[in-house]
């Protein structure tokens, strides 16, 4: 006797090899509270339309340290400001030095 495991999609209930499937991983939903993976045959992938290049994604930290991602969609948040796109280039980057910084002991020298 034999014991035959098979992969079946979360998505379809439909059959396949391993080879056939990709893991989709669930990092956030509003009705979840920790992530949660699906096996997906390749093709049902075509079910999800990825915005990932028309969203911005956003760390903001609020007065009292607390953090929270935003997304936000590239139009949405291109609205913040008359020129967006100049107002992100002259942002100072989140490494390094503030410009204008000198490097120094404090005393001058």
């Amino acid at each position: 006797m034999a014991i035959v495991s098979q992969k079946v999609s979360d998505l379809s209930g439909k059959q396949g090899t391993d080879k056939q499937f990709a893991q989709v991983v669930v990092r956030q939903h509003p009705d979840i509270d920790q992530p949660k993976a699906l096996d997906v045959l390749v093709p049902e992938l075509k079910a999800f339309t990825d915005i990932s290049d028309t969203l911005v994604i956003l760390e903001v930290t609020m007065p009292d340290n607390t953090k929270q991602d935003m997304y936000v969609p590239l139009e949405e948040f291109n609205k913040a400001a008359d020129n967006m796109p100049q107002v992100l280039k002259d942002a100072r980057g989140t490494r390094g030095r503030v410009p204008g910084t000198k490097v120094g002991n404090g005393n001058g020298s």
